[in-house]
């Protein structure tokens, strides 16, 4: 006799869209939708925004839900509920976003930083299922880091562990929106990096990229990018080449400190795919200490984007987990 399956709601709070799915305790989605996530508009939008996506999922099913876990940026207490300063959602301060869903669907709601949340999907369902320990970077508007040790989410002391995309690699670098300068992230998040290249391109107008956006620089995406990249555009295949050099200079850094040697890549721009793990992972060994270098081990995410709906149901799931 099979057991009986659980379900919950997983919530991946970005600062462009907002991903959500009705998800068994095995990881299966068996019912997803996606909203923008009005970042601009400050928390009481985003909160209502949530609201409109839970409901839009129950609409017509029949799941007994057990709970509902949320991925959001910036510093989170798991036992409180609150997020703090998210980097890439203005006017936020700290915002008890747990109380607010449980209030409105009177469920246990779990909250959960969101590179922790895609961290902890990856390990209970995805890349990390065999892994004691691996450090998981997300790549999407902003990056996002988690660190699982021992088969543990590490938090650090207030819960604000495994920013990796708020590590300094330029002292006079540009400004990041977290208020610091030259951060990791202000060359690989998702704006920063079309504001590059569109500034770049019109130092190489034999770019392949010119043809994909019909010569409109505000069209300039990821995906174009990769696009060009697989015609085998030199311009392109640089880009993605020194998205691999930051990122690999970053995460030496990290398993130099931490000594966890294997890196889990995902989020939207890991669609990038071989080329950027293989460029990360050159990047890598050429830094971190010698002992380090032939254990580093840069593979990608299995559950592509649906990392951090899945990460995010696990909490409820999975109650050591929360805090």
């Amino acid at each position: 006799m099979s057991k009986k399956e659980k379900y919950a709601v997983g919530v991946d709070l970005g600062g462009t869209n907002l991903k959500l799915g009705i998800v068994t305790d095995d990881g299966q989605i068996i019912e997803k939708s996606a909203l923008k996530t009005n970042a601009d508009e400050g928390p009481d939008s985003i909160i209502r925004q949530i609201i409109k996506g839970i409901n839009e999922i129950f609409l017509n099913n029949k799941f007994k839900i057990q709970g509902v876990g949320i991925g959001s940026p910036g510093v989170v207490s798991p036992e409180h509920g609150t997020v703090e300063n998210p980097p890439n959602l203005p006017h936020w301060g700290t915002v008890p976003l747990g109380k607010y869903i449980k209030e409105e669907f009177g469920l246990a709601v779990h909250v959960e930083n969101d590179a922790n949340a895609a961290a902890i999907g990856e390990m209970i369902f995805g890349a990390g299922k065999d892994l004691n320990s691996f450090i998981m970077i997300t790549l999407g508007t902003g990056v996002g880091g988690g660190i699982i040790h021992n088969r543990q989410i590490f938090r650090g002391e207030f819960g604000a562990a495994g920013e990796i995309g708020h590590m300094t690699i330029n002292f006079e670098g540009p400004k990041c929106n977290c208020g610091s300068i030259g951060c990791i992230e202000t060359y690989i998040g998702i704006n920063y990096l079309k504001k590059r290249v569109s500034e770049e391109l019109l130092e190489h107008r034999n770019s392949k990229i010119w043809n994909l956006i019909n010569d409109n620089l505000a069209e300039v995406t990821p995906k174009i990018i990769q696009e060009a990249a697989e015609m085998d555009d030199e311009y392109a295949k640089f880009v993605i080449e020194r998205m691999g050099l930051h990122l690999g200079a970053a995460l030496a850094s990290v398993s130099n400190l931490l000594d966890i040697n294997t890196i889990i890549v995902g989020g939207g721009v890991a669609g990038f795919g071989a080329p950027l793990i293989d460029a990360i992972t050159k990047n890598i060994k050429e830094r971190v200490l010698t002992s380090i270098k032939n254990r580093v081990k840069v593979i990608p995410a299995l559950l592509k984007n649906d990392a951090g709906i899945q990460g995010a149901s696990a909490l409820v799931f999975y109650k050591s987990l929360s805090g």
